[in-house]
């Protein structure tokens, strides 16, 4: 799957998960526009800077800030006739996830970093967003409520993404595998409460 389309697609769904998590908090259009901008930029930007990509991606391409717009207006403008699903936010989350988590798995690649670093860059690429739009719309970001899956199937998903490439999978089927496995782990832990285990110490 080229990386651009990735690219694009992550940034439109994570626009409109920060405008449904700023519709939830009853911000203004504006309030809307810069949660979802934040939402969609945060990752990639942590990750260009990180990896000394000049320009940053949404600075080099407009379009990106159109995709931004248009997704967090349409999200907008449906809620404001339609009552969205109760976990509509968590599952447009999780498909940003997915799809971030993998174009950074990309990115990191290109740049020529150790497989270890592209895990790492591509599990920032696909929380970081998200904790900036939870931490903005004051609530407790997703990657450290207790035992939700949540980073850690970013992180499967990159290294599954890395390891089927190893074995001779060709790039654009292992990002739909990788795609996949951040997607199925996190809408189990959605659907279904699927929890890592919480270590409790034993009380003295």
């Amino acid at each position: 799957m080229p990386l651009y389309i990735l690219d694009l697609l992550g940034v439109a769904v994570f626009a409109a998960s920060g405008a449904l998590a700023a519709g939830r908090k009853r911000m203004d259009v504006f309030g809307v526009i810069v949660i979802g901008a934040v939402t969609a930029v945060g990752g990639g930007t942590l990750r260009d800077l990180l990896l000394d990509r000049h320009p940053v991606f949404w600075m080099a391409d407009p379009t990106y800030i159109v995709v931004i717009l248009v997704a967090a207006l349409s999200t907008l403008a449906y809620v404001r006739y339609r009552r969205p699903p109760g976990n509509a936010l968590a599952i447009a989350d999780a498909f940003g996830l997915a799809l971030f988590t993998i174009g950074g798995a990309q990115v990191a690649e290109r740049a020529g970093v150790p497989a270890l670093i592209v895990v790492l860059m591509a599990t920032m690429t696909g929380v970081a967003g998200g904790v900036l739009r939870d931490v903005l719309s004051a609530e407790i970001p997703m990657i450290l409520r207790r035992g939700d899956i949540y980073a850690t199937a970013s992180i499967a998903g990159a290294s599954v993404y890395l390891l089927v490439k190893a074995v001779g999978l060709v790039a654009p089927l292992a990002a739909v595998i990788g795609i996949a496995v951040v997607m199925l782990l996190r809408l189990a832990a959605i659907l279904w409460g699927l929890q890592l285990p919480v270590v409790t110490p034993r009380d003295e």
